[in-house]
């Protein structure tokens, strides 16, 4: 049986729902209907699409997989990597730049090579795989650039000429694809994205060209930006749309889910915006890198504004770092809009919130409904931790510790990660925000949950099942269970 991942960006669970039960989306409340559906799967963090796409196709956390947010700095190349953050950002690093960290460093450079995608996995078992514009795409089937329409200009006068190894069957707008389709090509325009996915998901299916398909619906993340996240029922529904012909290309409704398995999930959700951070100005009293600084040695601090969560890295001596440290923390400390603040001390982790500070790092102690257990000092109120027989969670917060761990631990992480509190937002170094939108990026559940359905794959929902805690790497295992591969 064919298995379909569809994955919609910032897709919200309360949103989806809504979509599902006024009629906007009829496709997807079949899969509602038909499957096994959890309304809160969690994130990675920071809450954002590069490092939550490349857990999602490694079934690995930030910490293994090594990217570390959509913002961050190269201590090993001395810069800023910038996987688009917004249109302004591309202008402020420049495009080929972004690019190139965002298309073929971050899947053959900055993705560990430790960490196989399902791509590889699958493509090593035989089984054929394929996918609809997604960052991360790593697989074993070499692609050569295609480029058309504006990127064939853009690429030429940069001699951008790499190859990729993808899944495949890889249609990735005007830069890849595995073979020629009718589709408009398309990459950087967002409201276009979803249409191709749905002609390139049409055509292999009617040609039968995939076992596995992941099928990519990434325009809802910016109508969610600019309108806000309460007012997607029409991106959802245009996202139902187009996933539906692929489901046509299959025969209708009935034929599809004969035999197509099904998992509709998110990569993140998202809250409303009202407040700009500017964390560069925040901490003016220091020498902040800027993008492309002309004097980058005289640099104090690397500052990566990640949407809804930033990080900071002390730059210099060794022995500067930790005074550093400590001094950016009490500022932070006083930063309105900033509300967790997470740092290593040696071998443990810190958080500081408002309500207090806690150490934390893994044992025995408590155990949390993700299944990790925690040794913990400090006021458990500062993550809102509560426990029941001995098991820990933080409805606020959720999987707190385990994200801030593996956060934390990424070797391409800042000394210290902020997360921003309810309707704050850092702007990015090209000087953009989504205030009277919606944005996502911090530790909070509204950032952090998305919906997980599974049709005709996956678990029974039985009591069991019920009440286990998912995450959003959880689907890795899934897809390889699918298809037998250990």
């Amino acid at each position: 049986m064919k298995l379909v991942l569809v994955v919609v960006d910032a897709l919200k669970p309360a949103m989806l729902e809504r979509a599902a039960e006024e009629g906007k989306a009829p496709h997807f409340a079949e899969i509602l209907r038909r499957g096994t559906y959890f309304s809160e799967c969690a994130s990675v963090f920071p809450s954002v699409t590069p490092a939550a796409s490349a857990t999602i196709t490694t079934g690995a956390p930030v910490d293994r997989h090594g990217i570390p947010s959509i913002d961050w700095y190269h201590r090993g190349e001395g810069r800023y990597v910038d996987y688009g953050s917004s249109a302004q950002a591309v202008r402020t690093f420049g495009l080929i730049r972004t690019l190139t960290d965002t298309v073929y460093n971050m899947n053959f450079d900055h993705l560990s090579r430790g960490e196989e995608t399902f791509f590889e996995r699958l493509d090593d078992a035989g089984v054929r795989t394929a996918c609809t514009p997604f960052l991360i795409f790593r697989g074993r089937t070499r692609h050569e650039i295609g480029l058309q329409g504006f990127l064939r200009r853009v690429a030429r006068a940069a001699t951008f000429r790499h190859a990729v190894y993808g899944p495949s069957e890889l249609f990735y707008g005007e830069l890849y694809a595995s073979r020629p389709v009718e589709c408009p090509p398309t990459l950087a325009r967002p409201g276009t994205r979803d249409p191709y996915s749905g002609c390139v998901g049409a055509y292999v299916e009617q040609n039968d060209l995939y076992d596995f398909m992941l099928f990519s619906l990434p325009d809802n993340d910016h109508f969610s930006h600019h309108r806000g996240p309460a007012e997607t029922v029409p991106s959802i529904a245009r996202a139902d749309r187009h996933f539906g012909e692929l489901v046509d290309a299959a025969g209708g409704m009935e034929d599809f889910f004969s035999d197509h398995a099904v998992i509709l999930m998110a990569d993140h959700s998202q809250t409303a915006v009202e407040h700009r951070i500017r964390l560069d100005q925040a901490l003016s009293d220091w020498r902040v890198l800027r993008p492309n600084d002309v004097d980058a040695s005289a640099a104090e601090l690397a500052v990566c504004p990640g949407a809804r969560s930033a990080m900071v890295y002390a730059l210099g001596d060794e022995e500067e770092r930790g005074p550093r440290i400590r001094k950016v923390l009490g500022q932070l400390r006083a930063l309105e809009g900033a509300e967790v603040l997470a740092w290593r001390n040696g071998e443990e982790m810190c958080a500081w919130t408002e309500r207090g500070e806690l150490r934390f790092r893994p044992g025995s102690g408590w155990r949390d409904v993700y299944g990790s257990a925690w040794d913990i000092d400090g006021a458990h109120e500062t993550l809102e931790l509560e426990s029941a027989d001995g098991v820990i969670a933080s409805r606020v917060y959720p999987d707190c510790l385990r994200r801030l761990w593996s956060a934390l631990n990424c070797a391409g992480a800042g000394d210290v990660l902020v997360s921003a509190t309810r309707g704050f937002e850092f702007v990015d170094w090209g000087g953009a925000d989504h205030v009277g939108g919606g944005s996502h990026g911090s530790l909070r559940r509204g950032d952090s949950l998305g919906p997980l359905a599974f049709v005709n794959c996956g678990p029974d929902l039985d009591a069991a099942v019920q009440e286990r805690s998912w995450s959003i790497g959880d689907v890795y295992d899934v897809v390889l269970d699918h298809f037998g591969v250990t």
